[in-house]
């Protein structure tokens, strides 16, 4: 079987885009409900932060993403990235709330590209 080319890992709920829920934001809503310790607030705080730094930030979340976009990891490029975000999975395990990790070829409109993602609606 061929290997996918973009991968996501979201939860079981829509946010804002009506859409599942990124792994960032989910892990965020555990943290403002007060459900993480101080360590892994900060773990998460850290990883967010690597992230922040190592990936562009696609121009559309200045502009509070008026397209409801979401974001995929290009899979051929990213497998690191989805080791960084393992301890994050982890948090999700830990307080029980479902996710999957999606792998797709067919992510849907494609509205930005990076070398590492793609944002789609």
């Amino acid at each position: 079987m061929k290997e996918m080319k973009y991968l996501r890992v979201q939860v079981r709920y829509s946010g804002k885009t009506g859409k599942p829920v990124g792994i960032f934001v989910a892990v965020y809503h555990l943290m403002n409900a007060g459900a993480l310790s101080e360590e892994e607030t900060q773990r998460y705080k850290d990883i967010e932060a690597w992230f922040e730094e190592c990936l562009p930030n696609p121009p559309f979340y200045d502009d509070g993403n008026p397209d409801k976009a979401i974001t995929y990891f290009k899979n051929n490029t990213t497998s690191h990235m989805l080791e960084r975000v393992m301890p994050l999975m982890g948090l999700l395990d830990k307080y029980e709330v479902p996710y999957d990790v999606v792998y797709t070829n067919y992510p849907g409109k494609i509205i930005y590209e990076d070398d590492f993602q793609v944002a789609v609606v």
